[in-house]
């Protein structure tokens, strides 16, 4: 939900300082079409303004969201700068602030944007609680009561709708009741001091439950049983009228009330933690001569190979996220100079100290000049690659870093025995795998290693977690040949998993995520 606050606007205004309003754009995906989405509140007279008003965006972290801040005088068409970003880049950015440099007006010094971006909490809360009750009104004839609970939750209208019932005590007027969650938006909606009503039943066989009474409270006013026992009166009203002497129809007591919350990608993301990108790409002979154009690795003129299209595509989102834009990129399956070994971890910028190049172009521009230096043979071996990111993996595992490692390759995988077994190891450690495969080539082999339908196994050994997205190129290609369409399907497919499979490595490690820096 990004906020706005330019800074340093042009002044043009003869007799007083300009009135800027901005207008967000977001762009259409998959095309150069851009949508007005919003403005914010025009403020009078100021060069330096703090708007209010906030755009509600939907966030899809697979997808590459990009806006375009347009800020203007109001009631005129003078144009005072524009600022380009994605959505991912401002939730990427430390505490989810981001500045930007207004352009747009040649010649002139523009001022900046400040973008701030926060999740709306919708109330991901959930509530422990467990109650008891003491010397309620007997209702049974031949023995006690049978009670049970059920909770409300006030509507806008005075309404109210059942959240809760909870189970039924047999045969007692002092009934303990069994711990039950509930979701704090199912209890209030969010607001903390709406009206929650409890109504106290005995239960009859033939459902004609009878009423015994009735208490109201609040989610804050239950919270406080944080830290001492609520005791609340059931009052029956029809009762109170009747009889002069009527005290109450018993006690509930609230012996437990404990909160916790549902972490979202984004609670981590905000909190610091880095995606951490490593590419490899398969350098094996099948892929044709690069230098003809039946080879998957040819690149011509006019368009990308299908290896550049997958790496820009899956990169261009992550790279968002990864505040040094430094990524290990290597190749597998090649000979390489100046002895010719094969090797299946060559840094494609030829730098074994240190295989990171710079932003998504640095790989590109590696990769392709790889292509000129090395010579395509083979076999298809994953496990090295697996193995040397899993390492560096297992270097940090506080949650702080998230690797992901995205392999593209062209076909059947030679050791995948040992792939699985690295697999499997790496399932414990704060990284997935995404797998692309290129060409025509059948890959019933990669299915098995996206464990979606069956858990991936090696020597009796389960994996923890399923940490592999495959997904074939070929499914993702648009038939009118619009590359941006194409890349854009892929990494929509390839990258939804990967917030989910985070969470699952934070959870099971009961990995919280860390405050962000006060402002």
């Amino acid at each position: 939900m990004p906020g706005s606050s330019p800074r340093n606007l042009l002044d043009l205004d003869t007799f007083s300082k300009s009135d800027p309003v901005v207008v967000l754009f977001v762009q259409v995906s998959g095309s150069s079409e851009w949508k007005e989405f919003g403005r914010t509140e025009v403020i009078d007279n100021t060069l330096n303004p703090d708007f209010v008003r906030k755009f509600v965006l939907d966030y899809y972290f697979e997808e590459k969201q990009n806006l375009r801040f347009d800020v203007a005088l109001f009631g005129t068409q003078d144009f005072l700068g524009q600022a380009f970003v994605a959505l991912g880049e401002v939730i990427g950015s430390q505490r989810g602030r981001l500045e930007r440099p207004l352009t747009g007006v040649p010649g002139k010094r523009c001022g900046t944007i400040l973008l701030l971006a926060e999740e709306l909490s919708n109330c991901r809360d959930i509530v422990t609680m467990q109650l008891c009750a003491n010397k309620l009104d007997k209702k049974d004839f031949f023995g006690k009561s049978d009670p049970f609970l059920v909770f409300y939750r006030s509507n806008e209208d005075g309404t109210f709708t059942i959240c809760h019932k909870t189970e039924v005590v047999k045969n007692t007027l002092n009934p303990v009741w069994q711990p039950f969650t509930i979701p704090v938006r199912a209890l209030c909606n969010g607001d903390y001091d709406r009206t929650v009503k409890i109504d106290v039943y005995d239960w009859d066989r033939d459902g004609s439950h009878d009423f015994i009474g009735e208490f109201a409270t609040s989610y804050r006013e239950l919270s406080r049983a944080q830290s001492q026992f609520t005791v609340y009166e059931v009052l029956n009203p029809r009762k109170k009228c009747k009889k002069k002497k009527y005290v109450n129809s018993g006690t509930v007591t609230l012996l437990s009330f404990s909160v916790e919350s549902e972490f979202t990608f984004v609670d981590y993301i905000r909190g610091g933690t880095q995606l951490n990108f490593t590419v490899a790409i398969d350098f094996t002979a099948s892929n044709g001569l690069p230098s003809q154009p039946t080879s998957l690795h040819y690149a011509s003129p006019y368009q990308l190979s299908a290896y550049a299209l997958a790496l820009k595509a899956v990169g261009e989102i992550i790279q968002d996220y990864d505040s040094d834009k430094l990524f290990p990129a290597y190749g597998f399956g090649a000979k390489v100079p100046p002895d010719g070994k094969i090797s299946h971890q060559f840094p494609l910028n030829n730098n074994v100290e240190n295989p990171s190049c710079a932003g998504i172009e640095g790989v590109l521009e590696s990769y392709l000049q790889s292509l000129r230096t090395v010579q395509l043979y083979g076999p298809t071996n994953f496990a090295p690659v697996i193995n040397q990111v899993a390492g560096i993996a297992a270097q940090v595992t506080d949650g702080s870093q998230y690797h992901v490692l995205l392999i593209i390759t062209d076909g059947v995988i030679s050791d995948m025995l040992q792939t699985k077994e690295a697999i499997v190891t790496a399932s414990s450690l704060p990284m997935s795998i995404i797998i692309v495969g290129v060409g025509p080539a059948e890959f019933e082999a990669m299915e098995e290693l996206d464990g979606d339908e069956v858990r991936l196994s090696s020597r009796g050994r389960y994996a923890e977690r399923d940490i592999v997205q495959f997904v074939p190129f070929r499914d993702y290609v648009d038939d009118s040949g619009n590359q941006v369409l194409s890349m854009a399907r892929l990494a929509k497919d390839v990258l939804a998993e990967i917030p989910e499979q985070l969470l699952s490595y934070m959870k099971t490690r009961d990995i919280k995520p860390r405050r962000a820096d006060p402002e």
